[in-house]
């Protein structure tokens, strides 16, 4: 674990940097024009970077060493940030250099995310990935409580400071990333285009069953949060609640966000994985109501409280899963894919806070975008394949051979086993395997996809008393799966 040591403390001084100067971005770009709506050009540019550059630094990261491009990306942010710095030490800054510092910044995370996870995966035994996912949620909370607040401190003494913190902090995490001993170079290419690769990376999500749904519930649950929670407190600053006290929230939440990651690896263990998801989405709920009829500093703070304790060991615990499950060489399009898709409505939520604020008032508008959490929760809630997911002891990890697979499948109760058809394989996706073994709705999800081909490409759970007698002796659990084997060589049920 030296090497996660050493990538978690460059991250979470790129993740500190990245605070103190977006905190400064609109303060910076308002001094700079006097207007407002310009003002937000510059955290939009930010947002433009990161989301234009997240899919081909997904092929990028499944192509190129992953140290190489995290070094690439720091040094990229490094040069940026510095050129900023340097411009307003000389008075010459204006906003079109801004703009640009803001964009490159927007790619360097972009590309820093992916190649972040494959890195990760590599550094990181199969078994710690829950812990270690856990300590990065920790330092986004961590960088959140202590960024805003040093990074407005930097501001008041020089408004170059921030900048120039920022160059460093990036500066730093290149140096710290040379010091990495894993090899972290990209699985063997398969020859293709990057477009194509780019397009493997999207048709997996889209694929399959479990990614392509979480994802699209990502996507509306953090319009929907998003907006709940920017009206609360788009309404304290309406209401004339002073600024002192708005940004005590945001300490409250980050504090809780800490206390969560540190609670996190022992609730990942101890409950289903899905189970926690389900959680997390419907936590905004509770405090919704007392938000909208007392808007007060101490009730929007509970609220998001509440949300932040769940969110880090829920995050963690689906990341590690979808990392357990997923070929080592399309880990960096999934993760780059995932994100794209969740972060695509980010944007419309200060929009819609904003409209309902305006159109129906502080307590309608908080009793609306509640009611969006609620539906938004349904999804993951009535998703049978989401509630299948286990907890972290009964992933099922690692690839089998044809012939144990066969074994296995000849194991189930009758009526288990495989539709073949010639040399294909009829159910190859895990969540289809269920139904293929025989074991119907009481298995849990397991293994996804492995090597193409005298391997396992799927696997299942499935409840001791649905396996035969002679698989008891595996405690409660016997895997079965679908498998690709020669002709010659299956054992047909």
């Amino acid at each position: 674990m030296r090497d996660f040591r050493l990538l978690w403390i460059s991250q979470t001084l790129n993740e500190l940097g990245s605070r103190m100067s977006t905190f400064v971005f609109p303060l910076l770009g308002y001094a700079l024009t006097g207007s407002v709506a310009l003002a937000a050009l510059v955290e939009a540019a930010h947002l433009l970077g990161l989301v234009a550059t997240l899919l081909p630094a997904g092929v990028l990261a499944d192509r190129v060493d992953r140290g190489r491009i995290m070094r690439g990306a720091a040094l990229l942010g490094a040069i940026a940030y510095g050129s900023a710095a340097a411009a307003a030490i000389l008075g010459v800054l204006g906003l079109p250099h801004l703009l640009v510092t803001a964009l490159a910044s927007g790619v360097a995370a972009g590309l820093l995310g992916p190649a972040e996870t494959a890195a990760v995966r590599t550094v990181v035994p199969p078994e710690r990935l829950p812990e270690a996912l856990s300590l990065n949620q920790g330092r986004q909370h961590v960088a959140g409580l202590v960024g805003g607040p040093l990074g407005g401190l930097a501001y008041g003494l020089a408004r170059w400071l921030p900048l120039l913190a920022d160059a460093a902090t990036y500066l730093a995490a290149a140096i710290l990333l040379r010091g990495l001993r894993s090899d972290l170079s990209a699985p063997p290419r398969s020859g293709r285009s990057a477009r194509a690769e780019l397009r493997e990376g999207l048709a997996y999500l889209l694929r399959h069953p479990l990614f392509r749904l979480l994802s699209g519930w990502a996507s509306l649950t953090n319009l929907t949060m998003n907006t709940l929670f920017l009206l609360a407190v788009l309404r304290l600053v309406e209401d004339g609640v002073p600024p002192l006290h708005i940004g005590l929230v945001e300490t409250a939440s980050a504090a809780a966000g800490i206390l969560g990651a540190l609670l996190a690896p022992r609730m990942i263990r101890r409950l289903p994985t899905g189970w926690l998801t389900i959680g997390v989405a419907w936590s905004p709920l509770p405090l919704a109501i007392p938000m909208a009829f007392w808007p007060h500093p101490a009730v929007v703070a509970a609220a998001l409280v509440g949300v932040l304790l769940l969110n880090p060991a829920g995050n963690a615990g689906m990341a590690s899963y979808r990392l357990r499950i997923t070929p080592p060489e399309l880990v960096g399009r999934l993760h780059a894919a995932s994100q794209f898709v969740s972060m695509l409505p980010l944007p419309l939520a200060p929009v819609l806070a904003g409209v309902l604020l305006h159109t129906w008032g502080g307590r309608d508008g908080v009793l609306l975008a509640a009611a969006a959490c609620g539906l938004s929760a349904l999804v993951p809630t009535a998703s049978r394949l989401v509630r299948a997911v286990p907890r972290p002891d009964r992933w099922v990890t690692g690839p089998a051979s044809g012939e144990d697979a066969v074994e296995d499948l000849q194991g189930a109760r009758p009526g288990g086993g495989v539709g073949v058809d010639d040399d294909e394989v009829v159910a190859v996706d895990p969540h289809e395997l269920c139904g293929a073994a025989g074991v119907g709705r009481s298995c849990d999800i397991g293994l996804g996809l492995a090597d193409r081909d005298d391997r396992v490409v799927g696997a299942v759970h499935a409840p001791d008393g649905d396996v035969d007698r002679q698989h008891r002796d595996r405690v409660d659990v016997a895997v079965v799966g679908a498998v690709r084997v020669p002709q010659e060589r299956r054992d047909r049920p």
